[in-house]
């Protein structure tokens, strides 16, 4: 609901004053019935809380320790490759041969059965 003050008469700009005049006059009020100490909202002081620089610096600190701890964890050390013993692969090898010999004696080109 809120337009531009160039689009406002002077009639309903003068109106608006009397407006809010009357509304802050019945905030006192309200606050003096209440007993409060100011009569401004605390919504209106700023919006924003100020932090301390060492505040900010414990923050960092934690967030900087959080991110070393999942890097660390997320980037463990490769491992290195088994290594097959070489009567392992012989094992292999013959076995391979094998299936070949057996598969050019039934003639086939593929060791896939027919």
């Amino acid at each position: 609901m809120l337009t531009n003050l160039s689009d406002i008469s002077v009639k309903q700009l003068k109106r608006a004053i009397v407006l809010r005049e009357r509304i802050e006059a019945l905030e006192k009020e309200l606050a003096s019935i209440l007993g409060e100490s100011s009569a401004a909202p605390a919504a209106v002081n700023g919006g924003r809380r100020k932090m301390s620089a060492s505040a900010r610096a414990k923050i960092a600190a934690a967030q900087r320790a959080r991110w070393a701890r999942q890097k660390g964890a997320a980037n463990p050390a490769p491992k290195t490759r088994r290594k097959m013993s070489a009567s392992a692969r012989g094992k292999i090898a013959a076995a391979a041969r094998a299936r070949w010999a057996k598969a050019k004696a039934a003639n086939r080109k593929t060791l896939a059965a027919p």
